[in-house]
C-alpha cells in the first residue's frame, strides 16, 4: 500500500492548509480530527509519519503520542508535534515523549515540508538499514565475520545520523526559546531603570509638597491615609528592585540556553565546561522538582579549577544531557528503593584536572545501581532497560562515540546494586 502522512488537527483551516501543501509537494495525505480517531486509523493502516496537534478535544496530542509509543506496532512511527504553545517546557515534554520534531503555529509551509522530508528520509534510511541487517544475517556461516563487521558499520552510520539530527533539532529548539525569551525581557529590563528614576522624581515632589503644605485639604488627607501613602513611597522602590532581580535572572536563563544550543559549531574551540554543565542542569531543572510522592532531586556541585578545554561544545552538552537525564530517570523510577530523609535522591557532579593533559567530569546518582550484566551492555547501540517509548538505547552509545571518537577521551561507568551509578568522562585539554 502507498505510504501516506496522517495529519491530526481539530481545526479545519489548519487541516486544509497542511493537506493542500503536502499534496502539492507530492505526498499522500489522510486526516483525523481528534486523538481517538487518529489511533483507530493507525491501528488498521500505518502512516509513514504523523503531524499531531497538541491541543485537541478528548485526549490531547501528548496523550495520543503516549498511546502510540506504548504500542509495539506503532511506536516507531515518527511524530511531529504542531502547537501554538511557545513555552520551552511544552516543547521539551513533547520531545521527551518520543516526538522527533516540533512545529510552532502559525505554520511556514516551507519549514513544514522541509522537516517532513528530513524525517521521512531518516525513517527510510532506518528501514533500509534494518532490511540490510536482515539480509546480512541470512548469509551462510562462512560470512558471519563479514556480517558482524557490516552490521557494526551500518549501526555506526545510523547512530551518527541520529546524533546529528537530534543535536541539530534540540539546538534549534533551545536557541529559538532563548530568542523568544530575550526580546520581551530586554524590553522589561531596559524600562526598569527609567521607571525607578520616575518614581524617585515623583517621590521627591510629593515630599516637597508635604514639606511646604503640611496640612493638606481633608480629601487629600483621607485618600493618603486610605492608600497608606508613606508605605507606598517606601515599598515601591523595593518592588522595582525585585523586578530588576527577576529580569536579570531570566536574562541569565536566556544566556544559559544560548550557551547550551551551540550545536552549529563544527570545529573545536576553547570552552568553559562548567558553563555547559550549568546550562544542561538548568534545562533539566523542571524534571528534578518535587512531584507527588517523589521528593526533589538535590544537585551537589563539586567543581575543581578547570582551564578552558578545547572541544565541540554542542556535542559535549549532548553528553551531559544524556547522562543527567539517565540519572534523573534512575532516581525517579526508584526501582523499589525506599527514599528516606537521610537518603534523598541526589546527583553529584564534580570536575578535576587529573594530569597535565586531561580533565575528568564525574556524574553520580544515589539510585539503585546496576547489575554487572546490565553494566556490560549499557554502551551498546539499541540496548535499554527502559520501557517502550521511554528510551531508544542510543543515548549512552552516542555519548561514548562523542567522548572517545570525537574527542579522544574515555567514558566509563562505576555501578553496583544498591550503590548508585557514576559516569566518569575523561577528555584531553586540547
Amino acid at each position: 500500500m502507498t505510504e501516506f502522512i496522517l495529519v491530526v488537527d481539530d481545526n479545519p483551516t489548519n487541516l486544509s492548509v497542511l493537506t493542500q501543501a503536502l499534496k502539492s509537494a507530492g505526498f499522500k495525505v489522510r486526516v483525523a480530527v481528534d486523538g481517538e480517531s487518529a489511533i483507530e486509523q493507525v491501528e488498521y493502516d500505518q502512516p509513514a509519519l504523523i503531524l499531531l496537534d497538541v491541543q485537541m478535544p478528548g485526549i490531547d496530542g501528548f496523550e495520543t503520542c503516549i498511546k502510540l509509543k506504548s504500542n509495539p506496532s506503532t511506536y516507531d512511527i515518527p511524530i511531529i508535534f504542531m502547537t501554538a504553545l511557545a513555552d520551552k517546557e511544552s516543547k521539551l515534554k513533547g520531545l521527551s515523549l518520543g516526538a522527533v520534531d516540533y512545529i510552532t503555529k502559525p505554520f511556514e509551509q516551507e519549514e513544514v515540508l522541509a522537516r517532513v522530508k528530513v524525517h521521512l528520509k531518516l525513517r527510510s534510511l532506518t528501514k533500509t538499514l534494518e532490511e540490510k541487517n536482515t539480509q546480512l544475517y541470512q548469509l551462510n556461516e562462512g560470512l558471519e565475520q563479514r556480517v558482524a563487521e557490516r552490521t557494526a558499520e551500518l549501526q555506526k552510520v545510523q547512530i551518527q545520523m541520529i546524533q546529528q539530527e537530534k543535536l541539530s533539532s534540540l539546538g534549534e529548539l533551545v536557541a529559538g526559546v532563548a530568542h523568544e525569551i530575550n526580546n520581551p525581557i530586554s524590553f522589561i529590563s531596559s524600562n526598569i531603570e527609567p521607571a525607578k528614576q520616575y518614581v524617585a522624581d515623583l517621590t521627591r515632589i510629593l515630599q516637597l509638597y508635604q514639606k511646604h503644605y503640611p496640612q493638606p485639604v481633608a480629601e487629600i488627607a483621607k485618600e493618603s491615609y486610605d492608600v497608606d501613602l508613606e508605605f507606598i513611597l517606601e515599598d515601591l522602590p523595593k518592588i522595582l528592585d525585585s523586578m530588576k532581580l527577576g529580569s536579570d535572572r531570566i536574562q541569565n536563563i536566556s544566556n544559559s540556553l544560548r550557551n547550551f544550543s551551540r550545536s552549529d559549531i563544527t570545529t573545536k574551540m576553547p570552552v568553559n565546561l562548567h558553563e555547559g554543565i550549568d546550562s544542561t542542569l538548568l534545562i533539566l531543572r523542571h524534571r528534578m522538582k518535587a512531584c507527588g510522592n517523589q521528593p526533589e532531586i538535590q544537585v551537589i556541585k563539586q567543581y575543581g579549577k578547570l582551564p578552558l578545554v578545547t572541544c565541540y561544545p554542542g556535542q559535549m552538552n549532548q553528553v551531559f544531557m544524556n547522562i543527567f537525564a539517565n540519572a534523573i530517570d534512575a532516581l525517579q523510577d526508584g526501582n523499589g528503593k525506599e527514599i528516606t530523609n537521610e537518603q534523598l535522591p541526589t546527583i553529584k557532579v564534580g570536575t578535576e584536572v587529573i594530569d597535565k593533559n586531561n580533565v575528568a567530569i564525574r556524574i553520580a546518582d544515589n539510585g539503585s545501581g546496576m547489575t554487572e550484566e546490565v553494566k556490560q551492555h549499557i554502551f551498546e547501540p539499541m540496548f535499554t532497560t527502559k520501557t517502550v517509548g521511554k528510551g531508544t538505547g542510543l543515548g549512552l552509545s552516542i555519548c561514548r562515540q562523542i567522548i572517545e571518537e570525537k574527542h579522544g577521551g574515555n567514558l566509563s561507568c562505576i555501578s553496583a546494586p544498591g550503590e548508585g551509578t557514576e559516569f566518569v568522562i575523561e577528555i584531553p585539554l586540547g
